[in-house]
């Protein structure tokens, strides 16, 4: 595996370094800080969202043909590392990279003329309508239907665990079409503005105080059917298009990494049972080296893939799944270990000094104010996205088992 980075690639990663360094501020930084949800709040990543668009790195992963930088692989990974380590807002993924490829693969010239520009200036926000009650990891069977009636489809039925709806414009969902037959043969890729009659979000809070979720229904709403994507019937097959990138696309071990120097930074921080600092501990310190191990584990994954990128021979067919299911575990994982740390003061409620709106000061030091958040928020990580089981069963299948 060559993973040298070429006089390009140093140079690419100072420019990434001096943009953020630059564009990321003191003022966004304290804002990132305050966020224990897996994406940024709205009005956050709207900021963001606007900074990256004028630079042009608003969308890593698109070609230069839709409006995308048209990075290489390499400078790919090196960007998403860099802004993993330096912890700026994690953006919404639904449109820029679900929705967007998917327009990009099996959406009509239209289509791509009038969705893409319109993501990539954040004009048009995103949401993703999958999971519906009783129908998340078996998504097979969901029970949303959409009947034809002339020039549109006409939708029923409710979507749950709908992340960012209340910030949403837009909803990218799978619907049935057709009863007969086997279940993933009925099922269409439709588009739809959140504003039209006959469609209402209500929220769900996390355990944690965030609103990141929600559940959508749709009652007699009527979605013109020029927003069919594909064919109908084929929504399937764009399911598990879209669900490859929602289940191994970009790189996590920026972030990770980034957690795990917060962790350290509160092991040397906070007492262990003798009064001296827990990193004193070498049993503790011995499984926070164990985190370490994994983390560099997906990171050198990570880069293998990039290299046969590189070479030009495409990624493994099950590493999604396997990325998938190593980096979810180990969120949980830092988050568990961190809440540990911090003894006493992981008991307290940070709910009123987390967020952008947050009004008072959190309760102990100042690096205690999300890790128990964070705690509370991952339990779903080895669910959404495709559950941990669900990943096992991809992984097993690919081997032959």
């Amino acid at each position: 595996m060559d993973m040298i980075l070429t006089d390009e690639d140093r140079a690419f990663e100072q420019e990434v370094r001096d943009f953020l360094g630059e564009q990321f501020t003191p003022q966004l930084r304290s804002a990132a800080a305050r966020q224990a949800g897996v994406f940024a709040e709205g009005e956050l990543a709207r900021t963001w969202h606007s900074i990256l668009y004028r630079k042009g790195w608003i969308a890593p992963t698109w070609p230069r043909e839709h409006g995308g930088p048209g990075w290489t692989a390499m400078q790919r990974y090196i960007y998403e590392r860099e802004c993993g380590l330096a912890g700026t807002p994690a953006l919404p993924a639904m449109g820029l990279a679900l929705c967007g490829p998917v327009i990009m693969r099996f959406g009509t010239q239209a289509q791509k003329d009038f969705f893409l520009p319109k993501m990539l200036s954040g004009e048009h926000y995103w949401c993703q309508g999958f999971s519906e009650p009783g129908s998340g990891s078996d998504l097979a069977s969901l029970r949303t239907r959409a009947e034809r009636e002339g020039d549109h489809y006409v939708v029923n039925g409710t979507k749950i665990w709908t992340t960012h709806a209340h910030e949403a414009n837009w909803i990218f969902l799978l619907v049935r079409t057709r009863k007969d037959g086997p279940s993933q043969a009925g099922i269409s890729f439709l588009l739809a503005p959140m504003d039209l009659p006959g469609m209402t979000v209500t929220p769900i809070l996390s355990m944690s105080g965030e609103h990141e979720v929600n559940q959508v229904f749709f009652d007699n709403v009527r979605v013109p059917a020029e927003y069919l994507v594909g064919e109908e019937n084929q929504g399937w097959e764009i399911a598990k298009y879209l669900l490859a990138f929602e289940r191994g696309g970009g790189s996590a071990a920026g972030r990770l990494n980034a957690q795990l120097a917060k962790l350290k930074d509160i092991a040397r921080s906070e007492p262990g049972e003798d009064g001296a600092p827990l990193w004193d501990d070498m049993r503790f310190r011995e499984r926070i080296m164990r985190l370490e191990t994994e983390i560099m584990a997906i990171d050198w994954t990570e880069r293998r893939q990039i290299a046969k990128l590189v070479a030009g021979d495409g990624a493994d067919g099950a590493m999604p799944s396997i990325l998938k299911l190593s980096v979810s575990e180990l969120y949980q994982k830092l988050a568990q270990l961190s809440s540990e740390a911090l003894g006493v003061h992981a008991i307290a409620d940070q709910r009123h000094a987390l967020g952008l709106h947050a009004n008072e000061p959190p309760i102990g030091p100042d690096h205690g104010l999300t890790p128990t958040a964070r705690y509370l928020n991952t339990r779903a990580a080895t669910i959404f996205g495709g559950s941990s089981e669900i990943q096992r069963g991809i992984i097993a299948k690919s081997l032959g088992l």
